[in-house]
C-alpha cells in the first residue's frame, strides 16, 4: 500500500480481507526514501517529502494503521528513509527512524517488527543525498553503526531489513551481507522489463528465473556467514515498469499462482506484491498494449484491486467499482486457501506426460491441498492426483479459475473463482483443468 493512495477511503479494509492477504507493506517503493513520517512543526500529522515525492495528505503512518492495517489484521513492513534527512540537504538520519520505531511499537503499541532500510539503494534511480550516493559500503555502514542500533535501541524485538540484489553490477551484495548488521534481507523481483513482456515466458519459465535467484541468494548470505537469514520479498510484478495490459490478464494471474508457490517451496515466508490499491496506467500511458498479449482491456495496472476505475490514470477504462478483485487478486484469494501458517509444503511431481501442468502441495490439518496449473492455452486436460500417505478419502472440494472467468471481462464482467465438489475416491483424485487456468484441490482423508 503506497502513500499516494487515500488511505481513508472507505473499504480498504475489507476489500484485502476479502483477498485473504495477511501481509502489507508501506509507504511505498522510492518514495520512501523522500517520505518523513513526523511531518512539520505546523501539521505534524502529515508526512513531508524530499525530491518532489507526493503523498495524500489522508495517508498518515495512523489513519494506514487505524484504517486498514489493524482492521484487515495485517502484519506490516515499513519501509525507512535511507536517502534523506528531513533538511532535505543529506542522507537519511537513523535517530528519525528510530523515533519511528519508537511511536510505533512503544508509543501507540502498533508492534510492527519489519523495518527495511532503504528501498533498492543499489540503483541508480533510487534518491539518495549521501556523499556517495548508491553506494554499498556507505549503506552498509550506515546500518551498521546507525540505523541497526539507533532502532535495537528502542525496540529490541524489531528486525532490521537490508537492500540485496543478486548478481548487481557494480557488485553490491557482497559488501553490504558481509558489513552491515541485520536480521533480515529484503528482495525485489520483476519478471519482464517493460516493452518486452511475454505470455510464453511469463507462464512457462519466469518462475524457474525466480527460483535460481532465491537459490543465488542463498548462496551469498551463507558465504557471508549469514545462512538461514529470513528473506522477504517485498516487491512482485511481471513487469517492472509502465504496466501493460498483460497485468489485468489472466496471464499474469497464471505466474501470480506459480510465484506463490515457489516461493513456498524455496522456504520464502514473507512476500508482497507491487500493489493493492494505486498504479493505474491506460493505453495512453506507455505501457505495452500488443495484440501479442493475451487480454481484452484498454488499461492495465499495478493494482490487484481496481481502483474504482477510471480513476488515477486509467481514463479510457469502463467503469469498475473500487474493490473488484481483478484476475490476480483472484489467485491471491483461492492461494489464500491453499497456504496456511504452521503447516507443511510438500513436493508435488508431475508425470512426464504432462508437460503444461505444474503442480505445488500442501498440508491443512488431516487434508491435503494441491495447487494445478494448466498452462495449455487451448485445451483441458484431466489429472489424475494422488496423495502418498492417503490411499483412499471421502471426497474433495475443487476450486478453480482460468481463462473462461477471465474471458467474461471483454464485457465489462469481473466473475471470481468457480467450486465444486468430488465423492469418496479410491488411489487418486480425478481433476478437470480447464484451458489457462488455476486449480485448487482440497482432498479430504
Amino acid at each position: 500500500m503506497a502513500v499516494w493512495y487515500d488511505q481513508t477511503t472507505p473499504g480498504l479494509a475489507a476489500s484485502l480481507q476479502s483477498v485473504g492477504f495477511t501481509a502489507v507493506r508501506f509507504p511505498g517503493g522510492s518514495t520512501s526514501d523522500g517520505y518523513h513520517w513526523e511531518g512539520t512543526t505546523a501539521n505534524p500529522a502529515a508526512p513531508t517529502f524530499c525530491g518532489g515525492g507526493y503523498g495524500n495528505p489522508n495517508s498518515t503512518f495512523d489513519n494506514f494503521m487505524t484504517d486498514v492495517a489493524r482492521p484487515a489484521n495485517l502484519d506490516v513492513a515499513i519501509t525507512l528513509n535511507y536517502g534523506s534527512n528531513e533538511a532535505c540537504n543529506g542522507g537519511g538520519d537513523p535517530n528519525e527512524a528510530a523515533a519511528w520505531v519508537d511511536y510505533s511499537n512503544n508509543n501507540r503499541k502498533y508492534g510492527v517488527h519489519w523495518w527495511t532500510v532503504g528501498n533498492e539503494e543499489f540503483g541508480s534511480w533510487e534518491y539518495d543525498l549521501h556523499a556517495l550516493k548508491n553506494d554499498a559500503a556507505t549503506y552498509a555502514n550506515a546500518v551498521a553503526t546507525g540505523y541497526y542500533p539507533a532502532i535495537k535501541a528502542k525496540d529490541p524485538t524489531a528486525m532490521v531489513g537490508v537492500d540485496v540484489e543478486p548478481g548487481w553490477s557494480p557488485a553490491w551484495d557482497p559488501t553490504v551481507l558481509a558489513q552491515a548488521k541485520y536480521d533480515f534481507v529484503e528482495l525485489h523481483w520483476y519478471a519482464q522489463g517493460p516493452g518486452s513482456e511475454s505470455d510464453a515466458y511469463l507462464i512457462g519459465n519466469a518462475t524457474n528465473y525466480l527460483a535460481s535467484t532465491i537459490a543465488s541468494l542463498k548462496t551469498e548470505l551463507a558465504s557471508a556467514g549469514h545462512a538461514g537469514t529470513p528473506i522477504y520479498i517485498g516487491e512482485l510484478g511481471s513487469v517492472s515498469s509502465n504496466p501493460g495490459k498483460q497485468t489485468t490478464s489472466i496471464t499474469q494471474a497464471l505466474f501470480a499462482g506459480q510465484v506463490i508457490g515457489t516461493m513456498l517451496n524455496a522456504g520464502i515466508a514473507r512476500s508482497t506484491w507491487w500493489l493493492a490499491y494505486g498504479g493505474c496506467n491506460d493505453a495512453g500511458g506507455g505501457g505495452n498494449f500488443s495484440a501479442s498479449l493475451y487480454g481484452w482491456q484498454n488499461f492495465g495496472g499495478y493494482q490487484m484491486l481496481s481502483d474504482g476505475l477510471p480513476e488515477y490514470g486509467c481514463y479510457g477504462a469502463p467503469s469498475i467499482a473500487r474493490g473488484t478483485l481483478l484476475p490476480t487478486a483472484v489467485v491471491y484469494q483461492i492461494a489464500a486457501a491453499f497456504a496456511h501458517g504452521g503447516e507443511r509444503v510438500f513436493a508435488a511431481p508431475v508425470n512426464a506426460s504432462l508437460p503444461n501442468v505444474r503442480a505445488f502441495a500442501t498440508s491443512q490439518g488431516a487434508k491435503y491441498n494441491v495447487l494445478l496449473f494448466n498452462l495449455d492455452q487451448n485445451n483441458a486436460v484431466n489429472v489424475p492426483v494422488g496423495i502418498s500417505a492417503l490411499a483412499s478419502g471421502s471426497g474433495a472440494t475443487v476450486t478453480t479459475y482460468g481463462k473462461a472467468q477471465y474471458d467474461q471481462s471483454k464485457n465489462n464482467v469481473w466473475t471470481g473463482s468457480v467450486t465444486s465438489t468430488l465423492g469418496s475416491w479410491r488411489g487418486s483424485v480425478t481433476v478437470a483443468l480447464p484451458a489457462w487456468s488455476v486449480t485448487l484441490v482440497s482432498i479430504a482423508p
